[in-house]
């Protein structure tokens, strides 16, 4: 039901809160925002209870300690449920919020100082292939015992890293030392862009359209 507004030249007050059109269930009616005078009525186990007047279906609802909510607005006459609203908004929320979101993923590649040409070959191909299928990197140096007292080392590897992956990926941020270990994350280039120096590629990447195509 829509508030009478109070304020001069039909504005709206200024205590409105202008977060309120965020909530994906405000749009939803139930009980007395209802409006049509007569709704077709579903029970909270799922069965039909037939055409009812509105003041009499939430009525109804309200014996049970539930909501009469509308479930398909467009019907003649719209459709409504009784159920606990509060405990479904609840349900959805949790079910997004542990729903994974699809898309691109956080890989890690770890060094360490003395690694051996090959490992780190080894460890730059992984890098590259995880980069051409447009997931997030990060690499992450351990430093082992009194090699503390040489970060420079642990550096060095980290450049020739960032170097050997220039063509696929690009750091977020430069190389930082926190605590015992160097991390860097780097994200990946337009796929026009990516060219592996050591991953081998089964098929090639996806084309983005050119200018002007479809």
């Amino acid at each position: 039901m829509a508030l009478p507004s109070s304020s001069p030249g039909g504005r709206p007050p200024f205590n409105r809160d202008p977060r309120r059109n965020n909530d994906p269930f405000a749009a939803i009616r139930r009980n007395m925002r209802i409006k049509s005078p007569q709704v077709r009525v579903i029970s909270p186990e799922g069965r039909q209870l037939g055409i009812m007047d509105t003041p009499k279906a939430i009525a109804l609802a309200l014996q049970f300690n539930l909501d009469l909510v509308e479930v398909a607005a467009t019907a003649t006459p719209p459709v409504c449920r009784i159920m606990d609203f509060g405990k479904y908004v609840y349900e959805e929320q949790k079910k997004h919020a542990h729903s994974k979101p699809a898309g691109a993923k956080l890989k890690e590649i770890e060094f360490t100082v003395r690694i051996e040409q090959h490992d780190f070959e080894t460890k730059v191909r992984h890098a590259e292939e995880f980069l051409d299928h447009g997931n997030k990197v990060k690499l992450r140096l351990k430093f082992r015992g009194r090699e503390m007292a040489h970060t420079e080392m642990g550096f060095e590897v980290m450049k020739r890293a960032l170097t050997d992956l220039e063509n696929m990926g690009h750091p977020d941020s430069p190389p930082k030392l926190n605590g015992k270990q160097i991390n860097v994350m780097l994200s990946p280039l337009p796929v026009n862009k990516r060219k592996p120096k050591f991953h081998v590629r089964e098929t090639p990447p996806p084309q983005p359209p050119a200018d002007g195509e479809a």
